[in-house]
């Protein structure tokens, strides 16, 4: 969760969420996270994400600096879109009942805030921007290929049919009128519960507390080690890297396809095709800065590579690029 600066408004009007949303779709393709859940309210908003990778830092750094870049230049402001850092909590996500709960809890944020009035006969479908009515309610033909619905459907016990969709809505639109509307979808909180434990407001994780000791071992051995990519991580084939080894290993095979050596890079303008290509592929696909890929095409700076990348033209790179690059290029998947 991440709110606005001095709690003042991320979101001024439609385009705004919508500038969001592209942008997290953006997000997704660089981090190779998947989405359960998401809600955008006034002056902050919600995710359920699942990182496969261990880059929830960086993939999050890439978000909100590129929301706030983009918000900037719209509404001709500068300086900071958002507050404090983002609030981050570890969920037991194989737990279904913390899985559930985690998802109504955000789903459910319009009607705490009083956007949604269920007495008024109003649903939560009613809300636009939520995962919701952005994906859940939608067949999966329209919906955003990085929202793990699948997942959140078969959580509940539903299948992925209309009378199952319809069903998700229809649990929530009880709850929404049966609860008082301020702790509308807050998990209630065990007296003896672990202190650390997030009631999703406060706390750092939320699962049980075998869970939680879990994470504390595991975050230790992580500092003094580095952690390992889990099983599930090297078994998903659905699953790529997106950080700094990969971007060095397409790096490499891209420019051996453009038929260029590193000596040569910094003879070649930062016009040149094959950089462009190259620097267009690493900043869509990885989540490296632009200051890196500067240094690595030998493209001047950071300001010279956004430059370049707002005024590229694919197409017309591809038709001046060797067949080797383009062949490269046009792979359905790219691998190490």
């Amino acid at each position: 969760m991440a709110r606005g600066n001095r709690r003042e408004p991320i979101f001024h009007d439609d385009d705004d969420r919508r500038f969001f949303l592209h942008t997290l779709a953006q997000a997704c393709e660089v981090t190779g996270w998947r989405v359960h859940a998401w809600v955008l309210m006034g002056n902050h908003y919600h995710l359920f994400l699942q990182t496969p990778e261990s880059n929830l830092v960086a993939g999050m750094s890439w978000l909100q600096n590129t929301l706030t870049r983009r918000y900037n230049v719209r509404h001709r402001k500068w300086g900071r879109l958002f507050g404090d850092r983002y609030k981050a909590v570890v969920v037991e996500g194989d737990d279904r009942y913390h899985y559930q709960t985690l998802m109504d809890y955000i789903h459910l944020n319009p009607v705490r805030a009083r956007m949604i009035q269920p007495k008024a006969r109003q649903s939560v479908l009613d809300y636009p921007w939520s995962s919701l009515a952005g994906g859940y309610a939608l067949t999966p033909a329209r919906r955003a290929p990085w929202l793990a619905a699948d997942c959140g459907l078969k959580a509940f016990g539903l299948a992925d049919t209309t009378t199952g969709r319809r069903q998700m809505i229809e649990r929530l639109d009880r709850r929404a009128t049966s609860e008082e509307m301020k702790n509308c979808g807050v998990p209630p909180q065990a007296a003896e519960v672990d202190a650390r434990a997030s009631h999703l407001r406060r706390g750092w994780y939320w699962g049980s507390q075998a869970f939680g000791e879990a994470m504390r071992r595991l975050a230790g051995a992580a500092i003094k080690k580095g952690a390992p990519k889990s099983r599930i991580y090297q078994s998903d084939t659905h699953v790529k890297a997106h950080g700094q080894q990969q971007a060095e290993a397409w790096l490499e095979q891209g420019l051996r396809a453009a038929g260029i050596n590193s000596a040569e890079l910094a003879d070649l303008k930062g016009s040149h095709p094959g950089k462009l290509l190259l620097a267009d592929l690493l900043w869509r696909r990885t989540i490296v800065s632009q200051t890196w890929l500067a240094e690595h095409l030998a493209m001047k700076s950071a300001a010279n590579v956004s430059q370049h990348l707002r005024r590229f033209d694919r197409n017309k790179a591809l038709r001046q690029a060797p067949r080797l690059l383009r062949d490269f290029l046009n792979q359905p998947r790219l691998d190490t």
